[in-house]
């Protein structure tokens, strides 16, 4: 892919730092910001060609990054990035104007092939395998660990379970 301007919006300190290393080594000129209000105060100075936004974050969310990402320049190509992947907000990304959608863990070569589609993939399967009862458990528990802060004791007592039963649940599957 050729050489470009990007603009990272990411929460994640340690995801945002590895993203802008890789980037970089492939030519990319990129900015990090981690909410909307500092995505707002760069653009004044900076319009990315490509973007690359988490859905969840603190304040206003991804989606309305994405809204004033396209409203800024509709060409951008953005990618909407999410550990809470769902079909609602996949579509509402797209219709804001995002120009692919990927749930993490997701890497430099997938993000750069989401900027390259043009438009769908017809070919894709429709029976799909249906999300399993663990990967559905898993996803209930970190949503609920983020909306508690991580507190484990809240997050538990959130979920209905006892402390120790998710302390095992996460030793077997930790949270990254």
């Amino acid at each position: 892919m050729s050489e470009g301007t990007l603009l990272i919006v990411e929460d994640d300190l340690a995801l945002a730092k590895a993203l802008s290393r890789s980037f970089e080594r492939r030519g990319y000129t990129v900015r990090h910001v981690t909410d909307y209000e500092a995505m707002e105060r760069l653009l004044a100075t900076f319009l990315p060609a490509y973007a690359v936004v988490d859905l969840k974050l603190v304040g206003p969310s991804g989606l309305d990054c994405v809204k004033r990402l396209h409203a800024a320049d509709p060409a951008m190509r953005i990618v909407v990035l999410t550990g809470f992947a769902s079909i609602a907000t996949a579509v509402e990304a797209v219709k804001l104007g995002a120009a692919h959608y990927l749930p993490k863990p997701a890497n430099t070569d997938d993000i750069e092939r989401a900027f390259e589609r043009e438009g769908g993939d017809a070919s894709v399967a429709v029976d799909g395998r249906p999300t399993s009862l663990k990967n559905l458990e898993w996803e209930r528990i970190h949503q609920t660990l983020v909306d508690a802060d991580f507190n484990i004791s809240e997050t538990a007592r959130r979920l209905g379970m006892h402390r120790r039963t998710l302390a095992r649940k996460l030793e077997k599957r930790p949270v990254r």
